[in-house]
């Protein structure tokens, strides 16, 4: 029998360990280990009223929109690990996740996708009057973002954006942008400066800001239209990393030529070696 009174450290508070690849948290979605990385069950739904809610009691909370990539980042570093496990929320960005769930027992398992969750949560602020902060890109692309969000949800409360230098910023630098996020009352804040750096710049920054944080990738970029999305049916197919390499080559292919693989392999190797209980 599992100890189902384990509180996991490192953890959000009140998840507790009931068995090597699942976790039950109050009011918590199903979850998954993936190459010891949790996974979350959720439906855009119940990702936007999770978000909603939070955002609306101003709480300081953490969601990521996990790839391929997080899961082989949070294999090779375990500090990472750490960070994506203390998230709030970790929703199936990529097909290969929501595949991997079901693998795992969790029948029904659909992909959350960031850039359609980012849409469902701004539709859902511009109802409830919530104003959103936009955290990446550049200045360019942030004004055309914006100019999308305006048409598409009149009404839409923007209450800051920021487009940070793409260097290491100086402490004083980020404590000014910091400042700049708590002052415009934004309560839930998409930020878009890439994996793994967006969710680490997420985990620091959660208890400094009172909002609904999301890691939301090139998301920004794809509802600008500087960016070209995959067709859907090459999402639904898993197919959608062959588009984005063919699109962005350069910035990559180390992430799908090498990681994919691995990381197809060394889920094999955990589905062989993990018992059907631990599984389910």
């Amino acid at each position: 029998m599992h100890d189902v009174s384990q509180v996991v450290e490192g953890y959000p508070s009140g998840i507790q360990l009931i068995g090597t690849g699942l976790l039950l948290m109050k009011d918590q979605p199903r979850h998954r280990f993936i190459l010891g990385m949790r996974v979350d069950y959720t439906t855009y739904p119940d990702a936007t009223q999770r978000v909603l809610d939070w955002a609306k009691a101003g709480e300081h909370r953490a969601i990521s929109l996990a790839c391929v990539n997080n899961v082989m980042e949070s294999h090779s570093r375990p500090e990472f690990r750490a960070q994506m496990n203390s998230c709030d929320l970790v929703t199936s960005d990529g097909q290969p996740l929501a595949w991997a769930l079901r693998l795992m027992g969790i029948k029904g398992a659909t992909r959350v996708y960031g850039p359609d969750l980012t849409l469902w949560v701004c539709e859902a602020a511009a109802k409830e009057g919530v104003p959103i902060g936009l955290y990446g890109g550049t200045p360019e692309s942030l004004r055309e973002f914006v100019n999308f969000l305006r048409g598409r949800y009149p009404g839409i409360q923007i209450a800051c954006r920021i487009a940070p230098a793409f260097r290491p910023l100086t402490q004083e630098e980020d404590d000014e942008y910091t400042r700049q996020i708590v002052d415009s009352g934004a309560r839930i804040l998409f930020v878009g400066i890439g994996c793994p750096k967006q969710e680490t710049w997420m985990v620091k920054h959660r208890e400094r800001i009172p909002a609904a944080i999301l890691s939301v990738g090139a998301a920004f970029d794809f509802h600008s239209g500087r960016v070209t999305q995959a067709p859907r049916w090459m999402m639904k197919s898993g197919l959608e990393w062959f588009f984005r390499l063919v699109v962005e080559p350069k910035r990559l292919w180390k992430r799908y030529i090498f990681r994919n693989p691995a990381f197809v392999a060394l889920f094999t190797w955990q589905l062989l070696t993990t018992s059907t209980e631990e599984n389910s």
